[in-house]
């Protein structure tokens, strides 16, 4: 065994002897690379790839996860600290499907309406422990219901439920009670309207539960609900106030929008620098209209609704003569004496009409809005600007501003406009300070300067290569003078007969050859 192990190891040092040294690092070099390759090959196609399939899970919800995946003989890798597990990516879409239909995540959550039915005792469920069950299964719900929002990535509940009691009035009676923590996806802000849907869906879930009932907290602080729920929850400030912002900067980015689409054309868009600053207020106000109205075409009457129309007659005799008429002392002349004979009569007529008119009432509500103040500020390059131009883009910005202050009940003189229009002109490729602006004049400098070096870099290589040739030339001159051998190259026949001469002379006088060779080349 020995004798053929050793012929074998002779044999492969004969052939590894019978190469050069070049060849041998080619050929190691070559094996190295080969095996590296098979080893690579081989790790990629049969390495088993790992997908995500489950992340942000609670410790419970691993658990069960890792249970089942046991079970099923499924192989896993567990990461971010155990919120996560991945899953080979063949059968990953699988693994979700199964895992889901069982209802192993929950987030967090104790249990489930489902699990309700599972009783621990052969002979049924007690009392006590169908509230534990009914409890765990209201938070589990309360949770999978607020998981189903967008932007949330862990919910945790705690609903309390009150004792019922016979014995207890109903101002009596304790009132059930919620509170929730919310953890939000990163970057994730929820808006107030989702906030309240938060709010509505735990009331809705829980029996007997208000609003104002239910505490909401987040990683930010607490989330308030909004007027809207009907009061009974608090004012919300941060709602208004995040609405309000939003409507102010709406506004004064569509400003600055329309002022810069105006600008474009006139000045460039790179030219111009536009920064608008606006007040608005908030206040709401109603108003109502109660307005009567004739009716058309009815010579300015409404309707008749009711006519009355009454007639009397009245008739009566006069007394028998009573003396000459007007000659007693205290008698009016002609004045007829009383007691003459004679008959009278009287009419009276009356009409009483009612008219209907029009009634209108109109409730008015005015804008969510009103501009109380603005500043516009707006900075132009002066590199072909005019002072004709700049003094015509100042009007039209002041026109702007006189029809968005229209309603503000300020006293828009040409001197007030004047303090909130301002039209700066300066170049701005000449800016100050440390802002990193450049000049044309600096570009020049740094050419000047790169073409210096580059001249300075040229010129001491020049003088390099010419002291070098020098100092070669003088070494070559200091070299012993040493008799050549000659050769006789016109006595020569061919090419053939000065290759062999100049072979016999290398091989029995080798300096004198390569003497030979450095004197032809500096001859050349």
């Amino acid at each position: 065994m020995n004798e053929k192990w050793a012929r074998v190891q002779e044999k492969l040092l004969g052939f590894w002897n019978q190469y050069s040294k070049t060849q041998k690092w080619v050929l190691a070099s070559t094996a190295a690379l080969l095996l590296f390759a098979i080893i690579l090959l081989t790790y990629l196609f049969t390495r088993t790839e790992y997908e995500v399939a489950f992340s942000n899970l609670d410790s419970a919800d691993a658990a069960s996860i890792m249970e089942e995946l046991d079970k099923g003989g499924i192989s896993y890798k567990l990461g971010d600290a155990g919120t996560s597990i991945s899953v080979p990516s063949a059968s990953a879409s699988r693994v979700k499907v199964d895992i889901g239909s069982k209802g192993l995540v929950q987030s967090g959550s104790v249990g489930s309406f489902a699990k309700m039915s599972e009783s621990s005792s052969a002979l049924g469920m007690t009392e006590d422990e169908f509230k534990v069950k009914y409890l765990n299964a209201l938070n589990g719900e309360v949770q999978q219901l607020l998981m189903s929002k967008q932007g949330i990535s862990r919910v945790k509940a705690l609903v309390t439920l009150p004792e019922e009691s016979v014995f207890l009035n109903d101002s009596d009676k304790e009132k059930a009670n919620a509170a929730v923590v919310i953890t939000f996806k990163p970057g994730f802000r929820p808006k107030q309207e989702e906030v309240d849907s938060y709010y509505n869906l735990v009331k809705s879930a829980v029996p007997n539960l208000s609003v104002k009932d239910i505490t909401i907290t987040s990683s930010t602080g607490d989330l308030q609900p909004s007027d809207a729920l009907g009061g009974e929850g608090g004012t919300s400030l941060g709602g208004t106030y995040q609405n309000q912002f939003e409507i102010q900067s709406q506004f004064e980015n569509t400003i600055k929008r329309n002022i810069t689409n105006f600008l474009n054309k006139i000045v460039g868009p790179d030219n111009m620098v536009v920064s608008v600053v606006s007040t608005l207020n908030f206040d709401k106000k109603q108003s109502t209209e109660q307005l009567v109205q004739p009716l058309p075409n009815n010579d300015n009457k409404g309707i008749v609704i009711g006519e009355q129309n009454q007639s009397e007659t009245y008739q009566g005799a006069d007394g028998k003569s009573g003396g000459v008429a007007g000659v007693g002392e205290t008698d009016v002349s002609n004045y007829p004496a009383s007691g003459s004979s004679g008959s009278s009569s009287s009419e009276k007529v009356s009409s009483t009409i009612n008219y209907e008119v029009n009634r209108i009432t109109n409730n008015i509500d005015y804008g969510p809005y009103k501009v109380k103040d603005i500043s516009i500020n707006v900075g132009v390059d002066s590199t072909n600007m005019t002072p004709e131009r700049l003094t015509e883009i100042q009007n039209v910005l002041r026109s702007s501003a006189r029809t968005l202050l229209a309603d503000s009940g300020l006293e828009l003189t040409d001197e007030a406009l004047a303090q909130r229009v301002t039209v700066l002109s300066q170049p701005f490729s000449q800016l100050d300070g440390s802002g990193g602006g450049t000049t044309p004049s600096s570009f020049w400098l740094a050419g000047a300067g790169l073409l210096a070096l580059a001249l300075l870099g040229g010129g001491g290589y020049l003088i390099y290569r010419r002291r070098k040739a020098a100092r070669e030339a003088e070494e070559l001159a200091a070299l012993p003078k040493v008799e050549m051998p000659t050769i006789d190259l016109d006595g020569v026949a061919n090419e053939s007969q000065v290759r062999k001469q100049l072979e016999s002379l290398a091989k029995r006088k080798p300096d004198e050859f390569v003497n030979l060779l450095r004197t032809w080349l500096v001859d050349e």
